[in-house]
């Protein structure tokens, strides 16, 4: 069974895609559930905001899992905004 816990668990991973899918048809079967309409709003803005970005560091960002990716992101971040 699929619940929007699982979801949650997802998205903490980086597994925004499947997040997405698992909050989706937790709507499906329970169109008034506000904490997955929330999410499906939050993920697909996300998607939308993030198309044409350098996929290699999007895949960078969902993998990060030390400090030191972390700098290594922000740099890049404050990078490309500053352009």
């Amino acid at each position: 069974m699929k619940t929007v816990t699982l979801a949650n668990i997802y998205e903490l991973q980086g597994l925004k895609e499947e997040a997405l899918e698992i909050y989706k048809e937790v709507l499906r079967n329970d169109p008034e559930n506000a904490e997955a309409r929330i999410a499906v709003r939050r993920l697909s803005g996300m998607r939308k905001k993030f198309l044409g970005v350098d996929e290699g560091m999007k895949e960078f960002f969902i993998k990060m899992d030390d400090e030191a990716e972390f700098k290594e992101f922000e740099r890049w971040l404050a990078k490309i905004w500053t352009n």
